[in-house]
Order: C-alpha cells, then structure tokens, then sequence
C-alpha cells in the first residue's frame, strides 16, 4: 500500500523526474555518434563497435529482471537516488577504461542501473491523479527521448573538444548532482505490506503469460529496434563519403530527433482521451513511412532529417501509448509492469544495435534502412493481429454463426 497518495504531480518534480531520465538514458546511447571514435582508440573493428551501446543495453536488460520490480517494495525516491550514484560510478570507470573490456564492463554497469528510468516513470504513476497520469508520463517519459537524442548533440561536441572520455564524465557529474536534488526535492514514497522480492520476480514473469502485455511488449521490441538501427548506424555512412561530416556535426541531428519526440508528448493527452490503441497504430504507420525518408541518406540530408524527425514523433507516441494502457491495467505494480515492459526495450534496441553496424558492413546504408523498415512493419502487424484479437474477445461472434 502506498502511502504518498494521490496528491498530484508539481511542475518542479515532473522537471526534475524528466531530467533524471534524460541523464540516465544518456549514460547507454552517448556512444552512439562517436562509435568510431571510441573503436579506434581502444582496438574494435568497425563492424563491432555496435557492441559499446548494446553491452549497455545488456546491463539494463540485467537491470530491468533485477532491480525495477524493487519500486514497488522500498521507497522509490531513495532507489532513484541510490541507483544516479551508481550510474556515475559505471561511467567512470568506463570513462577511465585502458582497453575494450573494462570500457564495456563500465557501460554495462551503468546500464544496470540506468533501470532508475522506469523507477522514476513508476514514481511519476504512483503520484498522479487518473485523468492527468497520461500527460505526466508524456512530460517524464519525453526525458528518455531527449536522452537518448540530446546526449548525440552533447556528444559529438565534447567528443570534437576533448575527446569520447569527456562525455562519460561529464554524465557522471551531471548524474551524482540529479542524486542529490531527487533526495532533496522528492517526496518519501514508503508503502507497507506484505509483497515480498520472490514474488514479485513470480508477478514479473507471470506478466509475460498476459495477452495484453505481450503484444505491447512485442511492439516495443520492433518499435526500438527500429530506433535503434537508426541511431546506432547512421554514423557510419555520415562519417564516409561524401558527407564526412565530424561528430559535433553528426551529432546535431539529435535536435531534429527532439523536435520529432517533443511534438508527441500530446500522446498522453490523446491516451487520457481513450485514444491510446487508435495512436498507437497511426504512429507505426509513420513509422514506415520515415524509413523512405531515411534511405535517402547517401544523397540527400534534406529528407534524411525530415525521416529522423518523423521516427522520432512515431517512437514517442508509440512508447507513452504503450506505457499508459499497461499502467491502467496494473496500476497496483506499477513498477514491475514497467520493468517487463521495458525488457522488450532493451532486446530491440540492443538488437538493432549490434545489427545495423554488421549489416551496414556488408550491405551499406541500404541494407540498414531496409532492416530498419521491415522492424517497423513488424510492429504495425503485431498491433493489427493485437487489435483484432482484442475486437473478437469484446465481441464473440454468436452460437452458432458460421466462420470463414
């Protein structure tokens, strides 16, 4: 039982709750626009180096099975400070990293505890009223895509400045500082009863058993590992022929990233309307449709940024729909709903990560657009064979009537 009550969401904490998620998302995605950077200082191949984001992406794997569902046993505010500090001390030592190994180690452990993202989106449910729990996710959670967006602009500057280690230890100062104001500025989410850690785990498996959850956990994983092809990729042919663009330049693509998942925080309005599933299906559709956009890229930077930002609205969209439906179902586990949820995330997007780097090896961006394309269509079909299913169980036909 939780004690904070429904008292509402402060224009303060949702800031505050937004840049948490921000930072932590950040400390797995920075690598992104420096990868080939980052391989050539510590002895990765090229067609490796996808490895930096999805060994990040493993830990948080890692993270979500042991450490979210823990959200709805202790107080959430102490977990997101706890789990910011530990975030700094993986980027640290990646940060410090002499070779590949170490520098993965890190990022895995900062991934681990990047799971203080769903902590927060759980603590962000559990503090407001029904009929504004869709727009407060849609703020928080908009935090993750600016994240994963924004560091790409951070990164490439810092990266061009002073190198890739600069933007590791700039996030570990940026996370430890979040650790001391969530203590500071949050309020105490104790609850009592009887739940206990093994059952809980129990209730996190179980959850996989559930239609509803399942097929919005598997339009998670195509979502993000259609993200992911785009993200972890798109460096490579920028960095060659015949744009040869640098990193800060690359990395300025994640303004037109953000102007995309800002322009779908109203998803949570339109969820709160009883417009989820209808949003849901219109954004994967966009979804493809960026693609064509996006392939464009070895001639024409016009179209490639007009498909980054049409992705990016249709991911966010996507993920506060996803996010709002679960939550209403399981408001009561709020927590470790969230963390199976987001085990889908962290498949897709590690999935599409290490991929799109080999694929892009020995087909070129063609290659990786065409994977990234084909993901997206595979959410689309899973929602339509979701939503049919969910419109026959409503509606059984009558005893009687003759199938075809």
């Amino acid at each position: 039982m939780q004690l904070i009550g429904l008292m509402g969401v402060t224009g303060r904490t949702r800031l505050l709750l937004a840049v948490v998620c921000a930072v932590a998302v950040a400390s797995v995605y920075a690598g992104q626009p420096v990868l080939g950077q980052m391989g050539g200082d510590l002895g990765v191949p090229a067609e490796a180096v996808g490895w930096f984001v999805a060994a990040g992406q493993l830990g948080y794997l890692a993270g979500l099975v042991l450490l979210v569902p823990l959200g709805d046993l202790w107080d959430r505010r102490r977990l997101i400070t706890l789990h910011l500090f530990l975030v700094a001390g993986g980027l640290m030592t990646a940060a410090a990293a002499p070779n590949a190994g170490v520098a993965f180690t890190g990022l895995a452990v900062a991934g681990f505890f990047a799971v203080v993202v769903q902590t927060t989106v759980a603590y962000t449910t559990a503090l407001s009223v029904p009929s504004e729990r869709g727009r407060n996710l849609g703020i928080v959670t908009s935090g993750v895509v600016i994240g994963i967006l924004g560091s790409r602009i951070l990164a490439g500057f810092l990266a061009d400045m002073w190198g890739w280690r600069s933007i590791y230890v700039t996030l570990a100062a940026l996370a430890m500082v979040l650790g001391v104001l969530s203590l500071r500025w949050l309020r105490a989410d104790m609850r009592t009863g009887t739940a206990r850690y093994g059952a809980l785990l129990r209730a996190f498996g179980g959850l996989f058993a559930e239609p509803v959850f399942l097929s919005r956990g598997l339009i998670a994983f195509f979502l993000f590992a259609s993200f992911g092809t785009l993200w972890s990729g798109m460096a490579l042919p920028l960095q060659g022929g015949p744009w040869r663009l640098s990193e800060t330049q690359i990395g300025m693509f994640g303004i037109a990233g953000l102007a995309g998942a800002l322009g779908a925080t109203r998803a949570g309005r339109w969820a709160d309307a009883g417009n989820a599933n209808r949003t849901t299906g219109i954004a994967l559709v966009l979804l493809i449709a960026s693609w064509a956009a996006i392939g464009q890229l070895p001639w024409s930077l016009i179209l490639l940024t007009l498909g980054v930002i049409l992705l990016d609205f249709a991911v966010q969209a996507v993920h506060v729909s996803n996010q709002h439906i679960l939550t209403t179902v399981h408001p009561a586990r709020a927590s470790t709903t969230i963390g199976a949820y987001m085990v889908f995330y962290s498949l897709g997007s590690a999935l599409g990560a290490a991929s799109t780097t080999a694929l892009y090896s020995a087909a070129g961006w063609v290659g990786s657009a065409g994977l990234g394309a084909a993901l997206a269509a595979a959410g689309l079909l899973t929602w339509a064979l979701s939503s049919r299913a969910a419109r026959r169980a409503r509606n059984p036909a009558p005893p009687g009537t003759a199938t075809q």
